[in-house]
């Protein structure tokens, strides 16, 4: 557990796991953090949840998240739209899922959702505090060659400042959730290549003001957005050739944001009262590495985007919750430390496709009159269906498909080896992907229940078919009857689950082995939940 004690005028703490930010990337990575038996600490220099609601939106993938941690009841119905876009391109989201469509849920209350559960399962949430250094900590050992933190170390040792004085921080690992200029990435010396931004929109929040709503409009000299929720209007405008400003980390005033929506739009807000403005540019940047030995990253601190489509808090959010399972794994000692490294090679390449596509809708969005053409075309395309589903799936994250058959399980070992020659990818449409929702049916019990509730408690999933198959399932599966839980139930009728196949579930819900008999599962148990428990 989390100690504290005093040493002279400093705090010392020791803990499992060290995260530093408590946005919603840092909050969802603590309470998986909990929920899978890691000791955490959360350190964050705000005094409580931002009142800033800079994202607002919530994608399906992220929704179907929170539901399968039993989060969804506390939001209640927020408003929800099937329609989104791509670079402005209205873009129908549609797709198989509970929750289709982007969701409006204030950033505000997206965190105080999620530090009230980490607070619930015990995580250790320390409000103005301020990280000031921080050093990996073995014999005769600090930094490797490249001036970073390096593999193989027994511990992190952090240092902030807190309320009441000094903190000293150990911990078997910290991971930087603090934002796009992350201190932690700055102490690491962690590559971040890319490029820094061009160009912006300036955006505000402002009461008092009566314009009408602009969904992406392109004027003749610019950009203009508006829409009124609650009385609050928010403007977002670009001016077609207007450089990014230096700001040197200080936000536009308003007088900025009136001058330039005026000369773009001819309207005068100059009268309405704002409540909060800033300007996002169109930095493109992405982590090189997102584990640096025992220092990982997630959310805005291991990329750096313009949040398009409001891709940026969803694809932290969902950074967290590939590594959160996997960080408290290896934390109980249940797995061995290359399961981290799958964190990275999953959760970078889904940075990078969603780095792509901004770049891409940046262009569209703020380019001036020569990107015209292109979005003609793309406005043809997205009526073909099969073009809308995949920048949908691209958007929502529903299209994610992590390569679970690609993990080497030693020398020589063959792509697929960790599913067996059953079933591979290219046979079976679910290995990789989310679980859908589905109904699942006992002849026993005579119940109904769904997939998604069965996700609940943050351990693996074995789904058997309630067939002569089961039995062996069953028993190759037993050794880790502490971490997957067996279910004998058949999909109901009708459903998205195949009849008749077996499928081996991460918890995070992405399936990660697929078949009728028990060949492969052992394999895929063992690199996904470690080493069974030695019996007694």
């Amino acid at each position: 557990m989390t100690t504290d004690h005093q040493d002279t005028d400093t705090t010392i703490l020791d803990t499992d796991v060290l995260v530093v930010g408590a946005g919603p990337a840092g909050l969802m990575l603590a309470t998986e953090l909990r929920l899978g038996g890691a000791e955490v600490v959360v350190v964050d220099q705000r005094p409580g949840p931002t009142t800033e609601s800079r994202a607002s939106t919530l994608h399906a993938r992220t929704m179907e998240i929170l539901d399968s941690r039993g989060l969804l009841d506390e939001l209640g119905t927020p408003p929800c739209e099937p329609r989104g876009h791509f670079g402005g391109v209205p873009l129908d989201l549609t797709l198989p899922s509970p929750h289709p469509g982007q969701w409006k849920v204030a950033q505000t209350r997206t965190e105080e959702l999620l530090q009230r559960r980490a607070a619930v399962l015990g995580a250790d949430l320390r409000r103005r505090h301020q990280l000031l250094s921080l050093e990996a900590k073995s014999e005769g050992a600090g930094r490797d060659e490249a001036g970073q933190v390096g593999a193989g170390q027994d511990r992190v040792e952090a240092e902030a400042i807190g309320p009441y004085g000094p903190v000293r921080i150990r911990a078997r690992y910290l991971v930087g959730c603090d934002g796009e200029d992350s201190t932690v990435r700055r102490l690491v010396r962690a590559p971040f290549p890319g490029r820094d931004a061009a160009r912006e929109l300036l955006r505000a929040d402002v009461s008092g003001v009566e314009v009408a709503d602009r969904r992406f409009q392109r004027l003749e000299h610019g950009l203009a957005i508006a829409a009124t929720r609650e009385g609050v209007t928010r403007v977002m405008v670009h001016e077609f050739g207007r450089p990014a400003a230096e700001r040197g980390g200080a936000e536009p005033d308003f007088a900025e944001v009136t001058d330039v929506w005026k000369r773009v739009t001819g309207e005068d807000i100059s009268q309405g009262t704002p409540l909060w403005v800033n300007a996002f540019g169109d930095a493109n940047r992405q982590l090189a590495h997102y584990r640096h030995g025992r220092v990982l990253f997630a959310g805005d601190a291991a990329h750096r985007q313009m949040p398009s489509g409001g891709q940026a808090l969803n694809l932290g959010v969902q950074d967290a919750f590939n590594l959160g399972w996997k960080l408290a794994a290896v934390v109980r000692g249940s797995a061995g430390e290359d399961l981290l490294d799958t964190y990275h090679s999953e959760r970078h390449t889904v940075g990078r496709q969603v780095l792509a596509n901004i770049r891409a809708q940046v262009e569209l969005l703020l380019g001036g009159p020569e990107v015209e053409p292109a979005r003609a075309l793309l406005t043809e395309l997205v009526a073909l269906d099969g073009v809308r589903q995949h920048l949908a799936g691209m958007i929502s994250g529903l299209g994610i498909r992590y390569d679970v058959e690609g993990v080497d399980f030693g020398a020589g070992a063959a792509k697929g080896v960790g599913v067996g020659p059953e079933i591979r990818s290219d046979e079976h449409p679910l290995l990789g992907r989310r679980l859908p929702d589905a109904w699942l049916e006992s002849a026993e019990r005579g119940a109904r229940r769904r997939t998604t509730e069965l996700l609940r408690t943050g351990r693996g999933l074995l789904l058997s078919p309630d067939g002569d198959g089961a039995p062996a399932l069953r028993a190759t599966a037993a050794p880790w009857s502490d971490r997957v839980a067996f279910v004998a139930d058949r999909p109901a009728a009708g459903g998205p689950l195949p009849a008749g196949q077996a499928l081996l579930v991460r918890p995070d819900g992405h399936v990660a082995w697929a078949g009728s008999g028990p060949a492969g599962l052992a394999r895929a148990l063992t690199r996904w939940f470690g080493t069974p428990a030695a019996d007694d």
